[in-house]
């Protein structure tokens, strides 16, 4: 029996047996396969732009009703089977974990190059062989959360678990040596401090067996932050408040928990394009409207049917903790590592899985989207 694979996509709840139905479509690992190698190609934040391109058209569509009755539309198509960034961008970013290793990237990244998420791999066959392997390995974990009804975000799980597996089978080691005072300490790369490594021939190994082109490992910073221009506490929680609120708003005006998250994953382009202190703030804007849209939602839970102007204060309270989130998380996983482990699929991870505890609890009407809570 053929699956509708547009149909299945966004169906939030299920079992076992629906994960059996979905992933035993053959299509759906091809699409799974190509999304990958096309994330490899073109890298994997290009690819995460694709996807914010795509859901603001679907949720622009969605807000003025013209999206087709019976199909998931282009918010869908952007979180699916190809271009969901469990696919196209975790294919991406263990491409280049990959490529790195392999001593085919001299990108001029500052940190490590297997964490320059935004260079693009091209078309070395076997890149994009490792591109489309991750992207099997992200529709099945993906997959597996969203019909076994865990109440979290079930794509950034996908993301995080393929970024430990592909440190794991490229020789990376899973958190990195912490320097400084610890792993939260971000002191040895405001000092601008270097690895004590011995070069070896054309290219140099770390203490976690990794390779970085022609580039000698003294040379790489002690410790690399996520975003050298996003990091310190108090910024990371105001940006956090200033995107909550305003997502929080566009969901007033909109009814939409997709179109913050669009535009700050399509205004990522900037960043791409090397433009300086550009913020990233997609997994705050989904906090702030999620929360915004789950506690005005009419129901008999504790905190329902709440006023706007209340639900824009919840919206920028969780953007705050979605934010430091983000932060707290990248001084563990990304900034002692050599590859890319995504902080905001981190975030999105925890706070998700708190409004899906909330729901569960009673406190919440609604868990908007997340899956086993509409």
């Amino acid at each position: 029996m053929v699956v509708e694979p547009v149909v299945a996509l966004q169906a939030f709840g299920g079992s076992l047996a629906d994960v059996t139905a979905v992933l035993g479509e053959a299509s759906i690992w091809i699409g799974a396969f190509a999304g990958g190698a096309f994330g490899a190609a073109i890298g994997a934040l290009p690819a995460f732009i694709l996807t914010g391109l795509l859901v603001i058209a679907g949720a622009a569509a969605n807000i003025v009703g013209v999206a087709p009755e019976g199909t998931v539309g282009l918010v869908g198509v952007g979180f699916g089977h190809v271009f969901g960034p469990h696919i196209s961008f975790a294919g991406g970013a263990a491409a280049a974990a990959y490529a790195a290793k392999r001593g085919y990237m001299e990108s001029g990244f500052d940190f490590h190059n297997a964490k320059d998420i935004g260079f693009a791999l091209g078309t070395k066959p076997d890149v994009l062989a490792v591109g489309g392997a991750f992207g099997l390995l992200g529709i099945a974990v993906e997959q597996l959360s969203r019909n076994l009804l865990i109440p979290v975000d079930p794509i950034p799980v996908s993301i995080v678990v393929s970024a430990f597996v592909h440190r794991a089978v490229f020789g990376y080691a899973l958190i990195g040596k912490p320097q400084g005072s610890g792993l939260l300490d971000m002191g040895p790369f405001e000092r601008g401090d270097t690895l004590a490594a011995t070069a070896t021939g054309s290219t140099s190994v770390d203490d976690n067996g990794t390779e970085n082109g022609g580039e000698s490992a003294s040379e790489w910073l002690a410790t690399e932050p996520w975003l050298p221009q996003q990091y310190k506490w108090a910024n990371v929680a105001m940006i956090g408040l200033a995107a909550g609120l305003a997502s929080g708003y566009l969901a007033f005006r909109t009814g939409s928990p997709f179109l913050g998250f669009g535009l700050s994953a399509a205004s990522l382009l900037f960043l791409n394009l090397g433009i300086e202190r550009f913020p990233v703030t997609h997994h705050i804007t989904l906090a702030g409207s999620t929360i915004f849209l789950a506690v005005t939602a009419s129901g008999e839970a504790a905190l329902a049917g709440l006023s706007p102007t209340v639900g824009l204060l919840f919206a920028g309270g969780l953007g705050v903790v979605a934010a430091l989130a983000g932060e707290l998380t990248q001084r563990i996983f990304y900034a002692h590592g050599r590859t890319h482990i995504d902080p905001p699929a981190m975030a999105i991870i925890i706070w998700s899985f708190g409004v899906g505890l909330l729901y569960v609890a009673g406190v919440l009407p609604t868990g908007v989207w997340i899956p086993g809570t509409v």
